[in-house]
């Protein structure tokens, strides 16, 4: 089988229906209790709990091993240690430490043969230089080989193009020292979206207009469309894109999005999915407490709805799931022209900005 097939085929494993008497998807985050505790954890989407691991430092995002039934829960920024789970039953099967002079900044990817873990990462000893660090998985532990520029700095997330070979890297552009999330250069940041083969080798590297407008986020549609989330750094009334979008063969540039929706973000976004079946991606917007969906090819807006601080978002066969900082977990069913939410039987409040559906 060819490996794009193969590589479409375990995508497809992420895609579940919430119907009655269909299998629940299992959703996984990194979440915090009351007295400020942090842990790894995989919820059914009907309430139940899979694990709930306690692991020392905040996680972020999750990547989940192609083959195996295990996740990587990465350390959020500028966390030093990452967390390789069992998700059959939150065992934590290793501890995955950043060397001297490196952190871990949120986010990574499995090459879909499974044998490479990448994870982005700041450079302290030259401050904001962005890094992919190459783990091998030798079967049961993952062990570092080595490191890939991004070409630019402060990288956040990274995500693979529908080749399973290419990297779409998210380079938030701000140079951060070690133990810190102070920014050190709001006057000269660098962002930009970076296309790089898996060698390093670097394709493209494309930004928007305002240089202080932070990418963060990635979301890929299968026919290739890239969508990148933005943080605005500067004044708080700049009229800052906060979604961009690079359809295939086309340059990076904003979304469509309308005036009114721009200014309840707050100039800041935290999470991106898109729906490539119903052709719909979604935003989630904390600071603003608004939750968005558009059209991915006119850019119409289906739907613009408060949500309490708003987590993370991820895409299910018939719409949306999205966590909240402080209130219920919602779906949304958009396969009518009127959106249906739902709130779901899920733990309230102190979810982190991310979320993953997985078989």
């Amino acid at each position: 089988m060819p490996f794009s097939s193969l590589l479409h085929g375990l995508r497809r494993l992420g895609r579940w229906t919430l119907g009655p008497g269909q299998n629940e998807p299992l959703l996984l985050s990194a979440r915090d209790d009351v007295e400020g505790r942090h842990y790894a954890v995989g919820y059914r989407l009907d309430g139940s709990q899979v694990f709930m691991t306690p692991v020392p430092q905040r996680c972020h995002a999750i990547v989940t091993h192609p083959v195996e039934p295990l996740a990587v829960f990465v350390a959020r920024r500028p966390g030093t240690q990452s967390y390789l789970i069992d998700l059959r039953s939150g065992r934590l099967v290793q501890t995955l430490d950043s060397p001297r002079y490196r952190h871990f900044y949120g986010h990574g990817v499995f090459h879909g043969t499974g044998e490479w873990f990448y994870a982005t990462e700041n450079d302290t000893s030259d401050p904001g230089r962005g890094l992919l660090s190459c783990y091998r998985f030798d079967g049961s532990q993952l062990v570092r080989e080595g490191e890939l520029s991004t070409h630019g700095l402060g990288p956040h997330e990274v995500v693979w193009m529908p080749d399973g070979e290419t990297f779409v890297i998210a380079n938030g552009g701000i140079r951060t020292e070690a133990e810190s999330r102070v920014e050190m250069n709001l006057d000269a940041m660098e962002p930009s979206l970076v296309l790089m083969h898996r060698n390093g080798e670097l394709i493209s590297k494309e930004i928007l207009d305002l240089q202080m407008n932070s990418i963060r986020h990635l979301a890929i549609a299968e026919d290739g469309t890239v969508l990148a989330c933005q943080q605005y750094m500067g004044g708080s009334l700049d009229p800052a894109a906060l979604l961009g979008i690079k359809r295939p063969g086309q340059a990076f540039e904003a979304f469509p999005v309308a005036e009114a929706q721009r200014q309840a973000m707050a100039q800041y976004t935290a999470s991106v999915a898109v729906h490539s079946t119903l052709r719909l991606v979604a935003l989630t917007a904390p600071r603003g407490n608004r939750f968005f969906i558009w059209d991915l090819d006119s850019g119409g807006l289906r739907l613009d709805a408060p949500l309490p601080d708003c987590a993370g978002v991820g895409a299910v066969e018939d719409g949306f799931v999205v966590t909240s900082g402080q209130g219920r977990c919602r779906h949304y069913d958009c396969r009518q022209e009127k959106i249906a939410m739902r709130p779901l039987e899920l733990p309230a409040g102190l979810w982190d900005n991310h979320l993953l559906l997985h078989a």
